[in-house]
């Protein structure tokens, strides 16, 4: 048997019931590279302390939801060389990684049937300077999502796509851009994050909080 599984809910309610590991989007908190949610934070969260805050009527993240399958299709679209896969409420589990969890806006498979990830951010700009967190790179916060995907996943590669509407000249504009990540260029990055992780994992277990990392402030 894989030692990598993936299962599917029957509805959202069940996958975010089910969500009580480390998941993609709390992994750059525990670095302190999340401008957002400290590592203390995830730590409540995890311990039951607190209670994440519902975002979901935010405007920002019910686009983001109902954008996501136009946006994986139309990356398809753009990408005919790759197979584009996707069920919707997924889970993904590691062996190697018992604390981790990965749930994907989709995966991927190339022409020589590498597993890749997707992942799809939407994103509104509203200062200039912000566009410089996505000039040749993705901006830290979500590199360490991807690269717990790529852990969890043992992916060869990542392909993010970035939905970014801004204004320009008083009128709203959309930029598309798409970034890859290819595993040999990461992997110690990947063994950094992952070794953090079951540190924090640790201090879940012993419900011991772990030392604060606040976020550089930019």
């Amino acid at each position: 048997m894989s030692k990598i599984k993936m299962v599917t809910y029957r509805s959202r309610k069940g996958w975010l019931d089910h969500r009580t590991g480390i998941g993609g989007s709390d992994a750059a908190a525990i670095l302190g590279l999340n401008p957002w949610t400290s590592n203390l934070d995830i730590f409540n969260y995890k311990t039951g302390k607190d209670i994440p805050p519902d975002i979901s009527d935010k405007e920002v993240v019910k686009f983001g939801h109902n954008a996501e399958a136009a946006i994986r299709k139309l990356f398809a679209l753009d990408h005919p060389e790759l197979k584009v896969h996707y069920k919707a409420n997924n889970s993904w589990t590691n062996e190697d990684y018992p604390w981790a969890q990965a749930s994907l806006d989709g995966w991927l498979t190339d022409k020589d049937g590498r597993l890749g990830v997707l992942e799809i951010k939407t994103t509104e700009i509203q200062r200039d300077k912000d566009w410089d967190k996505w000039k040749g790179h993705i901006p830290q916060n979500y590199f360490c999502q991807t690269l717990h995907y790529m852990a969890v996943l043992e992916a060869h590669f990542v392909d993010l796509r970035a939905y970014i509407k801004y204004h320009s000249q008083g009128e709203k504009r959309v930029a598309i851009r798409d970034y890859h990540i290819e595993l040999d260029d990461v992997m110690e990055d990947i063994k950094y994050l992952m070794a953090k992780e079951e540190e924090f994992w640790q201090c879940v277990e012993k419900n011991t909080p772990p030392p604060l990392i606040l976020p550089e402030l930019k």
